[in-house]
């Protein structure tokens, strides 16, 4: 409301008890505002009084908060009080206004309710549909009798999409449940297609038996990463063409075309280079400030070439997530998992797209191999992007389908000397950080602490990328 409040404001003169009334506009929608203010006469017990009325347009079934404010610049606005649009217009009469110098009034529609539908129950898993407000916080919660006071919270994630599916992979086997979604204050809506990452203290490492793992996923340590924008789902082929069609002209010049096996599964055969230059054209390309450049002193895009590119960390256009951002949203919001899931630490096919051809103990899929459902029509073996559920931040296919090439160069004792606010890895190397496994990889290299790496001018069918966007941009 603060942006451009002088442009949403109507003054109305009333020249009544020296009173200005003013309507501003609280939303750019015209459906729900203030379009009148009246001065009628209204009996009350002390007699006839003048009082403000407010002629107000709105959307059917939305409910509006009617505020107002005595000055604009204080910052604060007062609740009047709450209405549910049952015609419009629709009249309000303030029969709380003094006399006064002015009075400033602004309709909020506010927003519905999650609504779950859709609710079915496939091989013993449960899984629905919700619609809700973009921009929300969503608390989804469940219990096994509608009598007890405590609902367990299975996760909270922004909404992005509406509607959106819920897949509760932790009910297979568990006695009926209920659920509801609480919808908790959330702030603007998320770019379209991602998600955000809240800012907070997050564990990297591998938090199982250090037996298990490799040398350079230790030492377990805490960092704090300042929030972000992620996307959903993996680059698919589609939206990488889609940018790479407005380079024509632009001066972008990559050196690879980029594959996938269909326009829904993740672009591969990608080297990091690539995907750096698709995140600045793909900035340019929204009238966003790019994030790479050929200097230091960021003075000329990164377009071309095989130079090693400079960050602008400032900038609010797309780049890599760093490493600590990638494993801070893969876990989901929950800590001391093996995987982007918190209800097992155990990995199967209904999960992820991985190859079950090596025993681990917690694979229950060997010894199938490849994904029975994707292991057709060759080489290589990826879904399409948001085939599984997701994990407690909304997100899709963050272990398996193809690893996500992150902006860190790699180092194995790295984590030894890792900052504990936003990292972004050592300042030179050989090798880039890969992250998440692959549709090729065994159980053990899906893990969210499993730390990978590629020359970042090396092309593969199992490499691709998701991209970052600064928070509130």
């Amino acid at each position: 409301m603060k942006r451009n409040m002088r442009s949403n404001v109507r003054r109305i003169s009333l020249g009544l008890y020296g009173l200005a009334l003013w309507a501003v506009a609280a939303t750019p929608a015209a459906a729900d505002q203030v379009t009148d203010i009246a001065m009628v006469p209204r009996l009350t017990i002390q007699g006839t009084i003048v009082v403000p009325r407010l002629t107000i347009q709105g959307t059917m079934g939305v409910t509006h908060q009617i505020q107002y404010t005595n000055q604009l610049r204080q910052g604060s606005w007062a609740v009047l009080t709450n209405v549910v649009v049952t015609g419009s217009p629709y009249y309000f009469m303030d029969m709380t206004v003094p006399p006064a110098p002015q009075r400033f009034y602004r309709v909020v529609p506010l927003a519905p309710p999650p609504l779950i539908t859709n609710l079915t129950v496939v091989g013993g898993v449960a899984q629905f549909s919700v619609q809700s407000a973009l921009g929300v916080i969503n608390q989804i919660q469940c219990c096994t009798n509608l009598g007890q006071a405590e609902w367990q919270v299975l996760t909270s994630l922004v909404v992005s999409e509406s509607p959106y599916r819920y897949v509760d992979a932790g009910a297979a086997g568990v006695s009926p449940r209920f659920y509801r979604v609480a919808a908790l204050a959330g702030g603007a809506p998320p770019p379209a297609g991602m998600v955000l990452i809240r800012a907070g203290s997050s564990t990297m490492g591998n938090c199982m038996d250090p037996a298990e793992g490799w040398s350079d996923e230790l030492p377990l340590h805490t960092v704090y990463v300042s929030g972000f924008y992620l996307d959903r789902y993996e680059v698919t082929k589609a939206l990488w063409d889609e940018v790479k069609g407005w380079n024509g002209g632009n001066g972008y010049v990559y050196e690879n075309s980029g594959a996938g096996k269909a326009a829904n599964h993740p672009v591969q055969e990608v080297n990091w280079r690539d995907c750096v230059k698709w995140c600045n054209a793909r900035s340019q390309k929204e009238g966003l400030v790019p994030c790479y450049y050929n200097e230091a002193g960021l003075t000329t895009v990164y377009k071309s070439g095989t130079g090693t590119p400079y960050p602008k960390w400032d900038a609010n256009g797309y780049r890599l997530p760093t490493e600590a951002e990638w494993e801070k949203a893969a876990r989901g919001g929950a800590s001391g998992h093996r995987f982007p899931w918190s209800d097992t630490d155990n990995i199967t096919h209904s999960r992820a797209n991985y190859w079950a051809g090596y025993s681990y103990p917690y694979d229950l899929s060997y010894p199938a191999g490849f994904h029975p459902t994707f292991a057709a029509g060759g080489y290589p073996y990826t879904s399409p992007v948001g085939s599984f559920g997701t994990n407690g931040y909304g997100l899709y296919d963050m272990t398996g389908n193809v690893w996500e090439w992150c902006w860190d160069w790699w180092s194995d004792g790295y984590y030894s000397s890792s900052p504990g606010t936003d990292p972004r890895g050592p300042t030179s190397g050989s090798y880039r950080v890969v992250r998440g496994g692959g549709w090729h990889s065994y159980a053990g290299n899906c893990r969210s602490a499993r730390r990978g790496s590629d020359s970042p001018g090396i092309r593969d069918a199992y490499l691709g990328f998701r991209s970052v966007r600064a928070p509130g941009q």
